[in-house]
């Protein structure tokens, strides 16, 4: 019995409670490339990470050709789509930083509605056991400064900030690269 409640009552059921072993962490569907994509920049643009105009939003909906040349993840509950993440190699068309040995992920995305539940994590994780099985020595991300949740998950996970290799946009966005070896 918790002295905090009354008798007979249960504490509400929050997003953090919801059963991750319901969460299915898989390689992407054609079918559900229009739902990752509509996420994926609805999660960009809505947030205020990228705006509206930006050339960026087609990059974010084009799940189709991020499948072509990167590994695109999905996170999904009862065949809903709750989050995505695209997993890039050095030297191709989506990896950005990545460096031989360095695996990267891009474009994590999870439904506003599904977050506090462990699936932005559970995809983080997905692809640190993807580099692993492939014999990376790192994984990396590039991160942005709005992106506060995210930086706060990325830390607690066990990535560092490699200030000497931060970027910018052609824009002039700074943003912040981070390296957890493995």
């Amino acid at each position: 019995m918790n002295p905090g409640r009354p008798a007979g009552t249960t504490p509400e059921r929050s997003r953090a409670d919801l059963a991750p072993e319901q969460v299915e962490i898989r390689s992407a569907r054609e079918e559900e490339f229009a739902d990752i994509g509509a996420l994926t920049a609805g999660v960009y643009v809505g947030e205020g990470h990228v705006h509206a105009e930006s050339t960026y939003v087609a990059e974010l909906l084009d799940t189709a050709t991020r499948v072509r040349s990167a590994l695109v993840l999905v996170a999904s509950r009862a065949g809903a789509v709750l989050g995505s993440v695209t997993i890039a190699r050095p030297g191709t068309p989506f990896a950005d930083i990545a460096r031989p040995g360095e695996l990267e992920f891009r474009m994590l995305a999870v439904d506003p509605q599904a977050r506090g539940g462990g699936i932005g994590a559970a995809l983080v994780r997905a692809v640190i056991d993807t580099a692993r099985a492939e014999g990376f020595d790192a994984v990396v991300l590039t991160t942005m400064p709005g992106m506060a949740d995210a930086r706060r998950m990325y830390d607690r996970i066990g990535f560092d900030h490699v200030p000497e290799r931060d970027w910018a946009t052609d824009s002039g966005l700074q943003l912040t690269v981070m390296r957890l070896a493995l």
